[in-house]
């Protein structure tokens, strides 16, 4: 269940969607995880019921940077986030182990 949960994403974006609704929250996921994976490891790992995962496949984006040797290239990496509903009145503290 651990190889599946990379890590929670914390940003800006994230923050505006859990302002509206307060039961969503983002993690990046393996590239092979299924949904019924992602929800059985939120629910084993922060002990909440799970209503519903939407994922996205994020595609690697392109990078170049000019240096003195000239362009160089590089990608990202592709991954998975998955959005996770929890049932009314679960919160998740991410912050709890600081």
């Amino acid at each position: 269940m651990i190889d599946i949960i990379i890590k929670p994403i914390i940003s800006e974006k994230m923050a505006a969607i859990t302002e509206k609704n307060p039961q969503r929250y983002a993690f990046q996921v393996s590239p092979k995880a299924n949904k019924i994976q992602i929800k059985q490891a939120i629910e084993e790992l922060y002990g909440v019921n799970v209503i519903s995962v939407n994922t996205i496949n994020i595609t690697p984006k392109i990078h170049n940077r000019w240096t003195r040797h000239g362009l160089i290239s590089g990608r990202k990496s592709l991954y998975k986030k998955a959005i996770v509903t929890l049932r009314e009145g679960e919160t998740i503290d991410f912050y709890s182990h600081i």
